[in-house]
């Protein structure tokens, strides 16, 4: 009775989290490749460079792992070819608890991108989680041989390849235009200025001792009154950093643009490399950029030298000024390369794949 009630929670409890897991990173493929790029960059330096091949392929890898981690979520839910099954989701959780530990213990990746931009977990948190999901796969595997599919092998087997397809043909479709779900701080609705600012003040306490008691206050005592410092810790620290804290912008000679992009109505058209940019749609976002002129501030954001813009611009005869933002940052703005984004006052009313370049009366009605 203990054995079946541990089977049934194991059962649902690793793989309902492998699917949540996996359609979170479904709903962005494109965080996963910069995740992805991130782990192969420090892989490269700090076990060989040949890591640094598997850069170009991070978003095919990517989109390997998280239609691997449905499709177990699937098979594990459905006791399909549990031998098989639970072998490949071992090694799986082998490399993730690997990852996640030499992540925190060496401090090389801040969040393991476990969730994607919706639950953010450090580096420790991230390797507890998969200790604690360890031991239930254990359980599964010691068992593996014990199991009895729910569906019959062709069904099993249509419901896994099945899995597999839909969640191809979604994370395409994600990467082809943008997130179903946005969970960023630059999402639709959001005051970017706002987003800058810490939702709480610290609330300090300190911790003093008076005649061998620990006393603790959120005032500073005075020493006069017998008190003696000895230590402070903030109550509310989750609450005290801003949900954006790297977004700069300036101009090519280096002046500050930042809050000119809060002011009024802005176009911004994300172009983070102009090497890797995909330039299928540009006449389309270069005819908006034109019939917009004398409504709407347009510019460009990119994080590529000087030299490089110009020629872009050149090339495509793009007749609108460029500021420069760190990479990292034009990334979480938008997930298109070249993207399109409409500020007004700081809020963002519109994001936009250049494969859904929006036209100008489009524009024009969202700042009504």
């Amino acid at each position: 009775m203990i054995k079946k009630s541990i089977d049934q929670f194991s059962r649902f409890f690793v793989g309902g989290l492998f699917i949540f897991s996996g359609l979170i990173k479904l709903n962005d493929p494109i965080g996963t490749k910069i995740k992805m790029e991130e782990y192969f960059e420090v892989f490269s330096e700090d076990f060989g460079s040949f890591f640094h091949y598997f850069i170009s392929w991070s978003l095919e890898i990517g989109m390997i792992m998280i239609i691997l981690e449905l499709a177990l979520g699937i098979a594990i839910l459905i006791y399909w070819r549990m031998n098989l099954t639970t072998w490949v989701l071992l090694g799986l959780m082998v490399f993730f608890t690997f990852l996640t530990f030499y992540s925190a213990y060496f401090n090389k990746v801040t969040d393991c991108g476990c969730f994607g931009d919706a639950i953010k977990l450090t580096p420790w948190e991230s390797f507890i989680k998969d200790i604690i999901l360890m031991v239930f796969v254990l359980h599964l595997f010691w068992y593996r041989k014990t199991y009895k599919s729910i569906l019959r092998i062709r069904q099993g087997n249509a419901v896994v390849i099945a899995t597999a397809v839909i969640c191809f043909s979604l994370g395409v479709y994600a990467i082809l235009h943008l997130p179903f779900i946005d969970f960023r701080a630059y999402r639709i609705g959001n005051n970017i200025p706002r987003q800058m600012i810490p939702p709480e003040q610290p609330i300090i306490e300190y911790i003093f001792e008076k005649e061998g008691k620990e006393v603790r206050d959120k005032k500073f005592l005075s020493e006069a009154d017998g008190y003696k410092y000895l230590s402070s810790h903030i109550l509310n620290k989750d609450k005290t950093k801003p949900n954006i804290t790297d977004y700069s912008v300036s101009s090519p000679d280096g002046e500050d643009m930042t809050q000119y992009t809060f002011q009024g109505s802005k176009l911004l058209i994300v172009i983070f490399d102009v090497s890797q940019a995909s330039v299928k749609n540009i006449a389309a976002i270069k005819e908006l950029t034109t019939q917009l002129e004398g409504k709407v501030d347009c510019f460009v954001l990119t994080s590529s030298g000087s030299e490089a813009m110009e020629t872009f611009r050149h090339e495509h005869q793009l007749a609108v000024p460029y500021y420069n933002a760190d990479a990292t940052v034009l990334k979480t703005i938008i997930r298109s390369n070249p993207g399109i984004a409409l500020w007004n006052n700081g809020t963002v009313l519109g994001n936009w794949h250049h494969n859904d370049t929006p036209t100008a009366s489009e524009i024009i009605s969202l700042l009504k």
